[in-house]
């Protein structure tokens, strides 16, 4: 066949007609079910390498007699990212025993993204718990006949494909085809129980030897004392931490537990947050990425508030809602802008007040929204009452147009956001076009200013090249700051792995390039991966680079000549280390278990790999469909886990980063809590408690440790085995 007529092979137009037609919706998918003959898809190529597997799958052996949906991706795409959230649904009502396999198959867009390594991290940072293959070669993608990213192919249990989905929003039509899918084949026995060889990716982490674990985003402010202060949005941990330029922790937002919760700046939630922006030193906005919010944190009063967004993915393109009645996208990053109110009326003298204005970068949407934080008067002498979030600029078409109008200009998932206040200009890092684009904040013009193609269709015009204009080539460009004196904008150019700076006078790019001095032993300290975010210090000599792929913030003196002189990490520190409370007391811990020996890891740093398995006696049980949950507490914000929290608790794995430098005469104590609904045949019984892990270090310690605790249930009693 024609890529044509295999497009036409695999589409769903039949199921959907038949669904329209028929008064039981159920009924019309067995329908379909019945008639679809379509052979089986070629089997996964040999070599090629798997994540979150102890070994490559084969719809010959370890798919045979499931349903498999395979998800077609690219870990850049901000469409496939909204579609995990599905597939994590999907997959806690559908279990592997149940019958249905969903394998993420990653066919990149990027050079960058063509590498096992990337992948890898790229499955980590988004918490990807099913099986994932690098397509690198796109051949599964080009034998399928897929066009797009994301696309969703449901095959049966010989590998027949029975309907594929393009694009996000399919999450219920997918549930209700599974559903009825799964029992079609079960009752001609054809659906097969068994287990697959899953081994989560958590377990590939680097040592991290310190506290972060993909920080996306960094912003500065100085102090009444012109004392550097710096917030970091922790992505990966689902936490802000706000320290000062020598790396002690002042304070600690979120993180506990991943999720979507106001209130006190310990028990907040967070989900993945991106960009981070301080409106005054105790007053800070964040890009809340997947919970699609802009939260509100203020050190002073201790709290933190959504102020636009509802939790909940939202497909507005224009907005004029308020606060957390308005429903965005994805934010990206966040800055403040500052502008002399525009009504003239009330301000005879012709000084009106300054009123503030929060950019966002709504990646979801392919825009550049605004919250307005006072009653402000703006473009075309439009009134905004405070709290209101609008789109001002870009269609929502996923372009790189530039155009004098703002809404007929078009944004490709811009991501990082760098304001120039004296010149009213916005700088857009449009991380999809690889380009870096220019907003004009007095008019609304959108403007050029290096990378991607004159052609505003082309997504594919990257590279690794300086130069002017369209000359210049980046690659998936995430992060912007800019210099204090407005001259000179930075760019983490993310894929490429590299700082450059931009002449905005010019538009023209060049490469940061480390200065001879600087001893080559020293590689793996100054080396980038992935870099995400920056921004500058108030001095101009500096950069303070969020290094994703590194689990580092990097400190970068800048030289002469445009050169880098030194990089250094920021070493991260507690004001203190505070002793594990007297836990046995707490009724939320009763009973309290501990392993009776510490585990002892290196001075240097190191990681735990512990896994908790549950077994029961008594013809005890886990009460099917209730809530089971488990936590995780750790000795200090200096240690980081993966994950923190979780629903499946018989089995829970996780990954602790031991930090360096720790006091070797201190044991510290991390704290896995379990909340569980048991049941026998009789009675449901609740059952909480805690087990203490306690840690040490030493110059002998050991860099990794892997760590299986056995516990034991019945009806009366916990214990570790």
């Amino acid at each position: 066949m024609d890529a044509e007529e295999n497009y036409l092979y695999y589409s769903n137009e039949k199921l959907l007609r038949l669904i329209a037609l028929s008064k039981d919706r159920d009924e019309a998918i067995r329908e379909y079910l019945r008639t679809v003959k379509y052979a089986p898809i070629t089997d996964f190529s040999n070599g090629l390498e798997w994540f979150n597997v102890a070994e490559p799958l084969s719809f010959a052996n370890h798919l045979k007699g499931k349903v498999v949906v395979l998800d077609f991706f690219t870990y850049c795409c901000i469409n496939c990212m909204h579609i995990i959230p599905d597939l994590r649904e999907i997959e806690s009502r559908f279990s592997v025993e149940d019958g249905l396999v969903i394998i993420g198959v990653h066919s990149a867009k990027f050079e960058n993204e063509k590498l096992s390594a990337n992948i890898l991290a790229a499955v980590q940072r988004y918490n990807i718990g099913h099986p994932v293959v690098n397509d690198h070669n796109s051949e599964m993608w080009q034998n399928c006949d897929v066009h797009c990213w994301p696309t969703l192919l449901m095959l049966g249990p010989h590998g027949n494909p029975i309907v594929m989905l393009t694009g996000e929003g399919h999450k219920d039509d997918l549930l209700d085809y599974i559903r009825v899918t799964l029992d079609f084949y079960q009752k001609k026995h054809l659906i097969s129980n068994h287990t697959l060889p899953l081994k989560s990716a958590f377990h590939l982490l680097p040592a991290l030897k310190g506290p972060l674990l993909f920080p996306g985003k960094i912003a500065t402010f100085l102090d009444e004392n012109d004392h550097q202060i710096l917030a970091i949005a922790d992505t990966g941990n689902n936490r802000i931490l706000i320290v000062d330029s020598s790396g002690l922790i002042l304070n600690v937002i979120g993180g506990r537990k991943l999720g979507f919760e106001d209130g006190s700046l310990e028990a907040a939630q967070f989900n993945n947050p991106q960009g981070v922006t301080f409106r005054t030193k105790s007053i800070l906005y964040v890009a809340d990425t997947e919970n699609h919010a802009i939260r509100k944190i203020d050190l002073d009063k201790g709290s933190v508030v959504t102020v636009a967004g509802t939790g909940q993915q939202g497909h507005d393109r224009l907005g004029g809602k308020s606060g957390s009645e308005q429903e965005i996208s994805s934010p990206w990053d966040v800055c403040v802008y500052r502008t002399r109110d525009m009504d003239l009326t009330f301000h005879p003298d012709g000084k009106p007040p300054i009123k503030e204005v929060l950019l966002i970068a709504m990646a979801g949407t392919h825009q550049v929204w605004a919250l307005f934080l006072d009653d402000t008067v703006w473009w075309k002498c439009k009134k905004y009452t405070s709290g209101t979030c609008i789109n001002i600029a870009g269609s929502g078409r996923e372009e790189n147009r530039n155009n004098s109008y703002p809404h007929a200009a078009a944004f490709a998932q811009p991501s990082g956001l760098a304001l120039f206040e004296v010149a009213k200009e916005v700088y857009v890092a449009d991380s999809e076009s690889s380009s870096i684009r220019r907003l004009s904040l007095a008019d609304g013009k959108v403007t050029p200013v290096v990378g991607g193609d004159r052609n505003p269709n082309n997504l594919f015009a990257f590279g690794d090249r300086d130069g002017v204009l369209y000359e210049a080539k980046l690659q998936h460009s995430l992060g912007v700051a800019g210099s204090p004196d407005g001259k000179t904008l930075f760019v983490a150019d993310t894929y490429n792995h590299k700082l450059k700076r931009v002449d905005v006078t010019e538009n023209k790019v060049v490469t940061l390039m480390v200065n001879n001095n600087l001893d080559s032993t020293d590689f793996a300290d100054w080396a980038f991966k992935e870099p995400g975010g920056l921004c500058v210090s108030a001095d101009g000599k500096k950069i303070y680079l969020a290094d994703t792929n590194n689990h580092q913030v990097k400190v970068v003196t800048l030289g002469r000549n445009g050169t880098i002189s030194k990089v250094q990490k920021l070493e991260l520190r507690a004001a203190h280390v505070p002793t594990n409370p007297t836990t046995s007391d707490s009724p939320s811990r009763k009973p309290l278990l501990s392993l009776p020996k510490p585990l002892i890891v290196s001075e240097k740093g190191g990681k735990i790999l512990a896994n908790f398995s549950i077994s029961f006696a008594d013809g005890l049980k886990l009460a099917v469909d209730a809530p089971q949950r488990w936590t995780t507490e750790l000795p200090a914000p200096t240690f980081a886990c993966v994950p923190t929290n979780g629903t499946a608790a018989q089995s829970v794995d996780v990954v602790v980063s031991v930090p360096a430098h720790l006091d070797p005469d201190h044991v510290h104590s991390l704290h896995v809590s379990f909340s569980l609904i048991t049941c026998s045949e009789d009675v449901c019984l609740p059952r909480a408690f805690t087990i203490r892990v306690p840690i040490a270090v030493s110059q002998s310690g050991a860099d990794c440790l892997e760590t299986p605790v056995r516990v034991l249930l019945d009806k009366n009693n916990v214990q570790i085995l």
